[in-house]
């Protein structure tokens, strides 16, 4: 090949490459990891800041952060800008000391200090994460309803805080909540879930609400008399499909397009949950985690949109690719198939 030919070869590659890189950095991406029915949603920003939301479970020979790892891997990332705590339950803070003994992290976002002193698992693991902040080596943010979090790439605005709610409509919302009629009305929860740390996620024309486990009570709280929140493009499916959340106020009041369950085998997915999302306004697709055995085959999404499917767990992931146009695809790891959707 001659020097010239060589050249128009390599020129080529360059501009191919560049092309590629500047498609990737206009897209989000978001890897919702296995944690065996705690949570652990991994956020990566077309200006390459990633905000991890909770940490899964402590134990099991760091399976969980081994996961979180491998999916900060497949983004192609090396450290994690952001954790987020949405509350101190182990499910969601317990795997803290593992992930950080594998990969660097930057700063962690709480809702300020544990109230459920009466349980002995959540202190043990609220008084192993305060160890790790002790150390210094971490940025610290205790975020409160209406601020904005410091995430570059996508604008991510603090719901719901410490029992704590966002007091007025958002911009161009507020509506009357006729599902508010249909939710039957509950006691106060007293535990971390109704203190869990919520955000809703702007990217382009995609809005994206994680709630954490915020209860039912708080829940009508928030939607009622009027819708605070509007519509959602993408729900990740609160306290991971058991029926302590999801009630009609939120979940048919936000009409998301798609609704993310991050359940396990044995946790979530709740028959109550599962069966009141079949009839969800406008929901084109119910994704979960793992097939739930208290849903049965009458009650579980399809099989095409469930990660694990029945019988021993395969740590498969679901992976989300988002436009600022609204557009977006979710890709099974386990299937290798991936279903995209319109702006709406």
């Amino acid at each position: 090949m001659s020097k010239a030919k060589s050249w128009i070869l390599c020129l080529i590659l360059i501009c191919v490459s560049a092309a590629a890189g500047a498609q990737n950095k206009e897209k989000l991406q978001i890897y919702f990891v296995d944690v065996e029915g705690g949570q652990a949603t991994l956020f990566v920003t077309p200006a390459g800041e990633s905000l991890l939301i909770d940490t899964g479970w402590p134990g099991n020979n760091g399976r969980d952060a081994k996961r979180i790892v491998a999916a900060a891997k497949k983004a192609g990332i090396s450290k994690i800008d952001y954790v987020l705590i949405t509350h101190f339950h182990m499910d969601h803070v317990g795997g803290v000391p593992q992930l950080v003994e594998r990969i660097p992290v930057g700063t962690f976002i709480d809702h300020g200090p544990n109230r459920e002193t009466s349980d002995t698992s959540t202190e043990q693991g609220y008084e192993a994460y305060q160890k790790l902040l002790a150390t210094g080596k971490y940025q610290h943010i205790v975020a409160k309803p209406g601020d904005t979090l410091p995430i570059k790439g996508f604008n991510a605005l603090v719901i719901s805080a410490d029992g704590n709610l966002i007091n007025h409509a958002l911009a161009g919302e507020g509506e009357a909540n006729n599902y508010c009629k249909t939710s039957e009305t509950r006691a106060a929860d007293q535990s971390e879930n109704a203190r869990s740390l919520g955000v809703l996620i702007t990217f382009g024309k995609l809005r994206i609400l994680d709630l954490g486990d915020l209860t039912w009570d708080k829940e009508m709280q928030l939607m009622c008399p009027t819708n605070k929140l509007g519509h959602v493009n993408i729900l990740v499916v609160s306290h991971h499909g058991l029926y302590q959340s999801s009630s009609p106020a939120l979940v048919d009041a936000i009409h998301p397009q798609v609704a993310i369950m991050d359940n396990g085998a044995k946790k979530g997915g709740s028959k109550a949950t599962l069966e009141s999302f079949k009839n969800v306004p406008g929901l084109e697709t119910l994704w979960q985690l793992h097939y739930s055995e208290e849903g049965g085959p009458s009650l579980n999404t399809q099989d095409a949109y469930i990660a694990n499917s029945q019988g021993p767990d395969s740590g498969n992931d679901l992976e989300l690719t988002a436009m600022e146009d609204g557009s977006f695809s979710v890709l099974n790891s386990r299937t290798g198939a991936s279903r995209s959707y319109s702006a709406r």
